[in-house]
């Protein structure tokens, strides 16, 4: 069973917005950082939000003021409104839960290293057109 299902990915032209959905199977993000990662043809995958425990938030520098990452009240489904979107913003976007326990920092919470060590969806693609 995949532990994370991402959903809300489409095609949109530049200015667009996007809502991507991410829905835990089987277990709760409570004790987790939760977070949306991209990764775009023939580039390395990237951090782009994520949300701790305690509902702070943390945003890459290119998506911060346009994109915000968000969990419902029941902690089972992760966010990312995407507005005012670039042709550069097109990759798959997949969402990844890690335990909190792993996490040293605050200066860690886009590493990737780290997230590899948890949960990760499918990936769900946008595509912006100019």
């Amino acid at each position: 069973q995949v532990p994370l299902v991402e959903s809300g990915g489409g095609s949109v032209q530049a200015g667009g917005s996007l809502r991507l959905s991410c829905a835990a199977a089987g277990f709760t993000f409570s004790g987790y950082l939760v977070g949306w990662f991209r990764q775009a043809p023939g580039k390395e995958r990237e951090g782009v939000a994520s949300i701790d425990a305690d509902g702070m938030t943390f945003y890459a520098d290119s998506v911060s003021g346009r994109f915000t990452v968000s969990q419902d009240n029941a902690k089972t489904t992760l966010y990312l409104q995407m507005n005012n979107l670039k042709p550069e913003d097109t990759a798959m976007y997949y969402c990844a839960a890690l335990e909190s326990a792993r996490v040293p920092g605050p200066w860690a919470t886009l590493d990737l290293g780290l997230f590899n060590l948890g949960h990760w969806g499918q990936g769900t693609q946008v595509t912006v057109s100019s």
